[in-house]
């Protein structure tokens, strides 16, 4: 059974998806779950609407929710991965390929921080490229840099 949490937020509504007692997806904007979820105000739900707007204030830098994110074995590794970065520190993705063991795949670790079902708390916009330029982001430039520049500046107050 799938749920659905929608809330507002200075980055418009975001949908939180859960299933078996586990987050799978965060929809900013555009809810592709709307007709498939069933909309219930859970336990989960409820505190992952509270971690968000925590994030979003600069209350909160980690965040403590079950995650199930669906993917392939590679999309997996990376994703894991992004969960390492600290909050407002930046890597590029050839820097994200050396740690999962392929440093080839820069590329492809760009293909899997777009396909990242759970933005924000999966910080797929903490990875820029050569130089910490900021290049794609599946929710747009201007999300990945508002998100980079709402951590750098509450992460020195």
């Amino acid at each position: 059974m799938l749920y659905q949490k929608t809330f507002n937020t200075i980055l418009g509504n975001i949908t939180a998806i859960e299933e078996e007692n586990k987050i799978i997806a965060l929809e900013i904007g555009e809810n592709k779950y709307k007709n498939v979820a069933i909309l219930k105000d859970t336990k989960l739900l409820k505190e992952t609407k509270s971690q968000i707007e925590e994030y979003l204030e600069g209350k909160r830098k980690t965040f403590n929710l079950p995650l199930n994110p669906k993917g392939t074995d590679f999309q997996q590794r990376v994703w894991k991965e992004l969960q390492k970065i600290p909050y407002g520190s930046l890597v590029s993705y050839k820097d994200i390929a050396i740690k999962i063991g392929n440093a080839k795949a820069a590329r492809a670790v760009g293909k899997a921080n777009h396909n990242n079902p759970i933005p924000i708390i999966i910080p797929c916009h903490r990875v820029v490229g050569k130089n910490q330029e900021l290049t794609g982001y599946a929710l747009g430039l201007e999300m990945k840099e508002f998100l980079i520049n709402l951590e750098k500046r509450l992460d020195k107050s």
